[in-house]
């Protein structure tokens, strides 16, 4: 375990991005959310419990290019000798230029036990055949320093999907931390949290448990506190689809949803995207960015689409998050995170959703 104060943690991130890009969470416009580090950036949010998005966008940006076609136009009398222009006057040429494939190590720092668990989520879809090779070199060479949560929010239910705010170090990440009074513990947890921390151990003190113990108690002791972290997911889970498709709760909580897609693109977990084609100068790009379920528009073709009303695509999200993913991953895609319960404009999200089934399954009890 090893220990630097608060007020040098500038000095601490000059040093590593020195040798690789260092992405945390920092101020604009008024919010804190996760970019890239410079020197003079606010970084006072690295003391945010969270970020408006989570630090997924360093693992599957949100508008990202994936290749270009080149078009080169050549007039016949630009033609080598002996070329012939085939009864033309000029000769065209398309060219396929892929987008390159990230390649050097980059530090995601502050990402909270529930945002790295977001991660293992997306690794489970992305990482699996076939394996999507923009998002795996990002793995490869991304480096997570996660930060324990040291002030829970009231929002947050992370627990209630077996995650430890309080000790990150139970987590995927390579390195976790503690913000401790006015220092920052920092512990190695994989070889390359072991690597990074040899780089910058020269500013590092070393620091005994003893505090960070004192902190994950005291973590914990306000996370039992919340009114979200006693949710029940009864009922929920591996082979519940029929039993929850057909449920007329849908019916009765969606109709204030907007389809607005907020809580897509807020939570660390979404995975929805569309390809896209745009035409430049001299040919096309291509690139993917997010998209929603949530959207009239999602996955419609031009025999239609599968689901046509707003109900549908309301029960899609959460039987997505709740049902179909433990069938293929046995495991939730939720974290807890609590963004869409902070960010919903009609307070419609995936807690009232949990709630309603275990009213109407209380409800149901009681009539028997």
């Amino acid at each position: 375990m090893y220990k630097i104060a608060i007020k040098d943690l500038n000095t601490l991130f000059s040093k590593i991005a020195e040798e690789q890009e260092l992405i945390l969470p920092i101020k604009k416009a008024g919010q804190y959310n996760f970019g890239v580090y410079e020197e003079g950036c606010d970084i006072d949010g690295i003391l945010t419990n969270k970020t408006v998005k989570s630090g997924k966008d360093a693992f599957f940006p949100q508008f990202e290019t994936l290749y270009n076609v080149r078009k080169k136009i050549t007039p016949a009398d630009e033609l080598e000798n002996g070329e012939e222009a085939a009864n033309t006057k000029i000769r065209t040429k398309l060219t396929i230029e892929a987008e390159a494939l990230k390649d050097k190590d980059f530090v995601i720092f502050g990402m909270r036990a529930c945002d790295v668990k977001g991660v293992e989520v997306l690794d489970q879809v992305f990482l699996t055949d076939p394996v999507d090779n923009y998002y795996k070199a990002r793995r490869e060479h991304g480096i997570i320093v996660a930060l324990a949560c040291h002030e829970p929010e009231e929002s947050c239910f992370c627990t209630v999907f077996g995650i430890d705010p309080a000790d990150p170090s139970k987590s995927k990440a390579d390195v976790a931390t503690w913000i401790v009074g006015e220092e920052l513990c920092w512990k190695p947890i994989t070889e390359k949290g072991e690597a990074l921390t040899k780089k910058i151990e020269s500013l590092l003190a070393s620091a005994d448990d003893s505090a960070v113990d004192a902190e994950i108690a005291n973590i914990t002791s306000i996370m039992d506190k919340l009114p979200n972290t006693k949710l029940s997911l009864e009922g929920w889970g591996k082979g519940k689809t029929d039993e929850k498709f057909n449920s007329d709760v849908w019916q009765k909580i969606y109709t204030p949803c907007l389809g607005c897609g907020t809580c897509t693109f807020v939570c660390p977990t979404c995975q929805c995207y569309d390809i896209k084609d745009y035409t430049t100068k001299d040919g096309i790009q291509r690139y993917r960015c997010w998209d929603s379920c949530m959207y009239s528009d999602f996955t419609l073709m031009a025999g239609g689409q599968n689901r046509t009303s707003q109900v549908q695509r309301f029960r899609q999200r959460f039987m997505h998050k709740l049902v179909y993913f433990p069938d293929r991953y046995d495991m939730y895609s939720c974290v807890g995170c609590g963004r869409c319960v902070d960010k919903c404009p009609q307070s419609l999200n995936i807690v009232k959703v949990i709630k309603a089934f275990e009213n109407e399954q209380k409800e149901a009890g009681a009539n028997v």
